[in-house]
């Protein structure tokens, strides 16, 4: 993948940030942005850092030098670059296994992934983004996924515009990001996105083609709660000519076991 689709990753997920004026508290923010800016390569050096988030170099080192004693920061020696470190690999793994949504859907994901031999996506809304916390992958995607991290903006997935169908905090935060472009089909307007929403709801599926990567489809269900509020999707992923074959028998066996996930929930 170019580095352009980095890029578009960073513009349409915004940094968290926060008014606070103690210094203390500033200073745990830009380590959080430090780590922030390892979602998108996967190792930097201190001058990319600073002119990423617009401090000194200076500050920049010390904050790496900080996360380093604590294991959440490592430096490469062959490069002298940074990378993230184990610890944040540890604490990614405990918060996955403590994840009851995640828990719940494992073994329906394996299912379907034995099923259709397809790739098998569970994400959640964050922002104006969805997050794949559990991913079942199949050969023949390799190339597209080793590129990219958990995060994506909802409007180029299928499982952002099915959750954002039915949940109205995601549809606006998308509304307010707004709708860059990503590859040749990716939704770029309102227009767009009110037309994909539509057919959403009156299916119970969303479809990407062509959308997060050139060539590559998905089907989306939503999983949605005792409210009938969609806190999560399932989808399936693999080669657009095989997708597209199969979208309504993909859709009804998709939307058959988010039902036994919602029920679980």
């Amino acid at each position: 993948m170019a580095g352009a689709d980095d890029n578009l990753w960073v513009v349409s997920t915004p940094r968290r940030t926060t008014a606070e004026p103690v210094s203390a508290l500033r200073s745990v923010g830009i380590a959080l942005d430090v780590l922030e800016c390892f979602s998108t390569d996967a190792e930097l050096g201190v001058t990319d850092i600073a002119r990423r988030l617009g401090v000194a170099k200076s500050t920049a080192h010390r904050m790496l030098t900080v996360l380093g004693q604590r294991g959440y920061i490592e430096q490469v020696p062959a490069t002298g670059k940074y990378r993230l470190g184990i610890h944040v690999y540890e604490l990614g793994q405990l918060a996955q296994a403590r994840h009851a949504l995640r828990h719940a859907a494992l073994p329906v994901m394996r299912y379907l992934s034995d099923t259709t031999g397809l790739t098998v996506n569970l994400a959640i809304p964050d922002g104006a983004d969805m997050v794949f916390v559990e991913r079942l992958e199949k050969p023949g995607l390799e190339e597209h996924l080793e590129h990219i991290g958990r995060r994506l903006p909802a409007h180029v997935t299928s499982s952002g515009k099915v959750v954002a169908a039915f949940n109205a905090e995601l549809d606006e935060a998308r509304r307010e990001a707004g709708f860059p472009p990503r590859v040749s089909r990716t939704v770029r307007s309102e227009v767009d996105w009110d037309r994909e929403l539509e057919l959403a709801r009156r299916s119970g599926f969303a479809t990407s083609e062509s959308e997060s990567f050139n060539d590559v489809s998905t089907v989306a269900v939503p999983i949605r709660n005792m409210r009938g509020v969609a806190v999560a999707s399932l989808s399936l992923m693999g080669p657009t000519v095989r997708i597209r074959a199969e979208i309504p028998r993909l859709a009804q066996l998709l939307r058959t076991e988010s039902r036994r996930i919602g029920r679980q929930l």
